[in-house]
């Protein structure tokens, strides 16, 4: 297809030259650079970069993170998304810590036994921490290797995703983690998804979808499934302390999270069930919004008691408490609970 060697030359060079300034890009240490692979999965790097800093401020060895609790953990995740990425994280840091010294194994595959640890995981810290010769395959390099190739597989398949780890191999048998790392650059500043910057492309000589003409077509992906839309009503009761009640979810998504009691507004579950009373609460909500999942869509109204309630009057369940309105930071909200506490402190 074209000089292997001088493709990766011409890459690394304009890598090094243009890359930009991240955190976990001036340091060897694996536990960084796996903290910062685990955050910046489905979460832009603007976005990544304070939450990683104070990370590491709180917990700057794998000793001090093994030790935390997971609801302090969460709580430095708060606002990020993806919980499960946190816990998972967590959970293989204190395998580490108990199985490995503390030390983050450079076996690859010991490394991807570890809890959350996927092929681009494992790849990634790998290459970039002890420069082990594994090729990352995320949705960057997918675009870059599909046009430079003129290639249609479809990149949703664990087929392609195996095959351009194989054709990359040439590439990361020296310099694994800069050639990687130059890869995802590329894709992330110039090779873009729409509107692609080919006339500022380093190997541009090499793309066989630039000479074809085929750059916007490619990569070629499996239409996404349509997401769900589930309809959930959100109950804001207050006592006579002017505290507000809270639940701790039990269910897999957010699991262990603390919210607003929330019910299906379609089941015949509700917070007056639960608390086996009768609190009345405002016909129209006060607050709508809109929380994405991946693969699925809250549509939360939110509904205020007419009135406060008085605590002897009702027994919570184990997983609910009264909250103090200042102290909402001790409990580890997710965003679309967070939004809602917003709006309460402004408008009600």
């Amino acid at each position: 297809m074209y000089n292997e060697s001088q493709f990766k030359n011409n890459l690394v060079k304009w890598f090094e030259k243009n890359q930009r300034q991240m955190p976990w890009r001036e340091t060897k240490n694996p536990y960084y650079i796996w903290l910062s692979e685990v955050m910046l999965q489905q979460t832009q790097v603007k976005t990544v970069i304070d939450y990683y800093h104070k990370f590491v401020n709180r917990f700057p060895t794998i000793t001090d993170l093994s030790n935390a609790h997971e609801d302090e953990v969460l709580k430095y995740w708060e606002g990020l998304g993806y919980y499960s990425r946190a816990r998972n994280f967590h959970t293989a840091i204190k395998d580490v810590a108990m199985n490995y010294n503390g030390e983050v194994p450079n076996d690859p595959e010991r490394f991807g036994e570890l809890k959350g640890v996927g092929p681009y995981t494992q790849a990634a810290v790998m290459s970039i921490a002890f420069n082990l010769p594994l090729a990352t395959v995320d949705g960057n390099v997918f675009r870059v290797w599909s046009r430079l190739n003129n290639d249609h597989r479809d990149t949703k398949l664990q087929t392609t995703r195996k095959a351009f780890e194989k054709e990359l191999e040439i590439y990361v048998q020296e310099d694994s983690g800069t050639f990687n790392q130059a890869m995802m650059e590329l894709g992330a500043l110039i090779c873009t998804p729409k509107n692609a910057l080919c006339m500022f492309c380093p190997v541009q000589e090499h793309c066989e979808a630039f000479e074809q003409g085929t750059v916007e077509q490619l990569p070629v992906k499996t239409t996404k499934v349509k997401k769900k839309h589930i309809k959930k009503n959100v109950y804001i009761v207050s006592n006579e302390n002017g505290d507000l009640l809270i639940e701790k979810r039990t269910q897999k998504l957010l699991n262990n999270m603390w919210e607003f009691p929330m019910y299906e507004a379609e089941s015949n579950e509700n917070i007056n069930t639960q608390l086996s009373t009768e609190i009345q609460f405002q016909t129209k909500p006060v607050y709508s919004l809109k929380h994405q999942f991946t693969h699925l869509t809250w549509d939360i109204d939110v509904y205020l008691s007419q009135s406060y309630v008085r605590q002897q009057d009702i027994t919570l369940t184990d997983n609910m408490v009264w909250m103090r309105v200042n102290d909402k930071d001790e409990y580890n909200f997710p965003v679309s609970m967070s939004k809602i506490y917003n709006f309460l402190l402004t408008n009600i």
